[in-house]
């Protein structure tokens, strides 16, 4: 071999050579590139999913109903909601008065806009490292299983408990209890203590079983492991022992969060619905418009609860739909892109960032069955 044709040979393997590592190099970069974008799907449907799988629960309390929502109430409801409950109001029997239990159960979901809740009842400081341009979701449930019961876990001493009445009739007297046995006094029970006190139709055998008081509150942090890490995280803070707990980390990369309600305003008749008087029906004798009852479907636009135009009371017991918005974000920035775009989250409008990280949104709408289906007629 000459020394012309060792040197032909080295330079065509170093072209090879060059061209296997940019080769190598490429794949590389778009596996990762891969790994990232597959990451921040999997965040984003996974953050939806978790959200959606509570938030259809919300209104649920067993076999009880609230006299609002009963159709086949003939007197004037005495729990609708009055005002909005205090998310961080801590445990306490005198505290729990019958008002607030009642606001509990007639509201299952609130939502907070810049301002945050405080109080004793919430471990967090909601105001200290939550996300700009964030909404805080509380969703209220009891437990889907009873206590004890298969999977579902024991009855803890000092944890809330639902328990509802079979017996109870909103009207003294009326009721169908045999010759000596009393109805319960009271439709429900939401304590720690004094359960199975409750009976069934028979007005004489007790009730036993008992569900946890769920109420879970979702909203974005600003770091995921440490303060500082800039990698914003979706956080789960739920009600234990009396108040609601040190939030937990559940996913990365959840960059922003907004809520909007749909409103069960009107009747199907179109006429505004009205807890000040019994269920009106517009034909007696075919009971299947009551025309100032909701009939279970959202009115008008899904509203945003903001420090701006804050939901009331009456509209948050009306609220029958939720939409979700996610906004993901990769956990890892990718070199050269630059996120010049816009994201709109309903009636938000989040960006441009103006930085390397790439973003997708997510979107659902739940209907809250619990509450939208007790009110459907035939």
């Amino acid at each position: 071999m000459t020394l012309i044709e060792l040197m032909v040979s080295l330079t065509i393997g170093l072209i090879i050579s060059a061209a296997l590592g940019t080769l190598f190099l490429n794949i590389s970069r778009s596996n990762d590139e891969l790994s990232k974008v597959n990451s921040q799907i999997e965040n984003g449907r996974f953050a939806i999913q978790l959200l959606q799988d509570d938030v259809v629960h919300a209104g649920f309390w067993g076999e009880f109903v609230p006299a609002f929502d009963d159709l086949t109430l003939e007197n004037i409801p005495g729990d609708a909601p009055t005002a909005i409950p205090d998310v961080c109001l801590a445990y306490d029997p005198v505290a729990w008065d019958d008002d607030h239990k009642t606001n509990l159960l007639g509201i299952p979901v609130q939502v907070y806009g810049d301002t945050s809740p405080t109080g004793a009842g919430c471990a967090n400081d909601y105001a200290v490292n939550r996300q700009p341009n964030t909404d805080l979701l509380v969703v209220r449930h009891a437990d889907t299983c009873v206590a004890g019961l298969g999977d579902c876990p024991p009855f803890a001493a000092g944890d809330i408990y639902f328990q509802s009445s079979l017996s109870y009739y909103p009207v003294s007297g009326d009721s169908n209890c045999p010759l000596g046995s009393t109805a319960d006094p009271v439709p429900y029970l939401l304590d720690t203590v004094n359960l199975d006190t409750l009976t069934r139709k028979d007005c004489n055998t007790l009730i036993t079983d008992k569900r946890k008081f769920i109420s879970n509150i979702y909203f974005v942090r600003d770091y995921a492991n440490a303060e500082g890490d800039k990698t914003p995280t979706l956080m789960l803070a739920q009600f234990d022992q009396g108040r609601h707990q040190e939030a937990m980390p559940l996913i990365e990369g959840i960059e922003a969060f907004r809520v909007e309600l749909g409103i069960d305003s009107l009747s199907d008749t179109g006429d505004a619905v009205d807890y000040t008087q019994p269920v009106i029906w517009a034909d007696s004798n075919n009971l299947r418009s009551p025309t100032n009852r909701g009939d279970g479907a959202a009115d008008g636009a899904y509203i945003a609860c903001t420090d701006a135009a804050p939901c009331a009371a009456e509209e948050l017991a009306n609220v029958v739909a939720v939409k979700l918005y996610v906004l993901a974000r990769a956990t890892r920035p990718t070199p050269g892109y630059l996120d010049n775009k816009t994201y709109a989250l309903g009636s938000t409008v989040l960006g441009p960032y103006g930085d390397n990280f790439k973003r997708h949104v997510f979107s659902t709408t739940v209907r809250l069955n619990n509450v939208s289906g007790r009110r459907e007629t035939p």
